[in-house]
């Protein structure tokens, strides 16, 4: 079978017969077929050939009908498995459909379905997957786990993605956001839910330092995206040494842990007192948080700061940006012409539950 050609990003696996022979709730850690010797080295060899996609930049993760500590506990104390908790970046062990798992899945690493692999030893388990979910690819697995790789090396799933170092450094990213909703569950309030998160964001001009993400964040953020502009390192290092331009960097921890660079402007002097925002981008992990608000209090400061009265912007459509067509007109931009334009000193400050560290500026 050819599956099509989108790059696979995700790969998603059941537990019992598919990592491990036989079932752990039933026979048992000591008793799942695991190991150097017969078909348990089958499966040892499949971990194998994981634990290299996982190196390569593959997100890993787990949807398994199972009770979650009994799951976990073969990762954690049998003494031949490949795979540790570390290299899952969502582990879902839980009585509920498989179907609605790997929707809850996706939902936390915010891609697209059809970026996902599935792998499961059981035929129903599948069909059902393809019936309520025909984006994701679900390859029909052999019956005997002797033949899974040759099976899987022959699909060549995951043999065009070609993925940075910055990206292998995903797991731990997905595995807090996760935490994050999980522990969203326990508020009824999204206002109380927010201030519990501690956020933090530092903010820095463009730097050697933060250009590799700044570049591999405008490539890749296309939601959050005003004008979708692609930028190399070597572009960014013109603007950083321009005495015209200025590159405004953000990241964001949390309780929970550290999100990285999330978002970045890039803005051009036009005057004296004026400047432009050549392109406004924000990964889409941290949607819904109130960062917008933060930036724009904070590109009023750094404005003032820079003698700018000022700041115009433009929106330009994309087939995925739709989702901030309206943003700077909720940010109080007026539309003149073409572009929208902000006077600095009329900008109310917006609210946000994420505090505000200036960093270096």
């Amino acid at each position: 079978m050819s599956y099509n050609s989108i790059f696979k990003k995700c790969l998603i696996l059941d537990l019992d017969n598919t990592l491990w022979g036989g079932i752990i709730g039933d026979d048992g850690i000591e008793n799942i077929k695991l190991g150097n010797l017969g078909i348990g080295k089958s499966f040892v060899d499949f971990q194998y050939w994981i634990k290299k996609l996982k190196e390569r930049g593959i997100i890993i993760c787990v949807c398994s009908k199972n009770s979650e500590d009994v799951a976990k506990n073969v990762f954690i104390n049998h003494p031949d498995m490949v795979l540790s908790l570390e290299d899952i970046s969502v582990f879902v062990a839980s009585w509920d459909s498989k179907v609605d798992n790997i929707k809850n899945i996706q939902k936390t690493l915010n891609i697209n379905f059809d970026s996902i692999v599935f792998l499961d030893d059981n035929p129903f388990e599948r069909n059902s997957v393809k019936d309520n979910i025909p984006e994701i690819t679900v390859p029909d697995l052999p019956e005997d786990p002797a033949n899974y790789l040759d099976f899987l090396y022959e699909e060549n799933l995951f043999e065009t993605v070609s993925l940075s170092t910055l990206d292998k450094d995903r797991t731990k990213l997905y595995q807090t956001e996760y935490k994050r909703i999980k522990s969203k569950s326990d508020f009824t309030d999204l206002s109380d839910y927010m201030i519990n998160l501690n956020m933090i964001s530092k903010v820095e001009l463009l730097n050697s330092f933060n250009i590799p993400r700044v570049s591999q964040l405008s490539q890749r953020s296309n939601q959050f995206n005003l004008r979708t502009i692609r930028y190399e390192d070597d572009e960014l290092i013109q603007i950083m040494n321009s005495n015209d331009s200025y590159g405004l960097v953000f990241d964001l921890k949390d309780k929970f842990g550290d999100h990285g660079i999330i978002s970045f402007l890039i803005l051009k002097k036009t005057s004296i007192d004026k400047v432009f925002i050549e392109n406004w981008a924000m990964s889409c992990r941290v949607l819904g948080r109130g960062m917008e608000n933060l930036i724009i209090n904070y590109l009023q400061e750094f404005c003032e700061s820079q003698n700018i009265d000022v700041i115009t912007s433009e929106y330009l459509e994309s087939p995925k940006n739709s989702l901030v067509k309206d943003l700077y007109k909720k940010l109080g931009f007026k539309l003149e012409g073409d572009k929208n334009l902000l006077n600095t000193s009329t900008l109310n400050k917006f609210d946000t539950k994420i505090k505000l560290d200036n960093g270096k500026k």
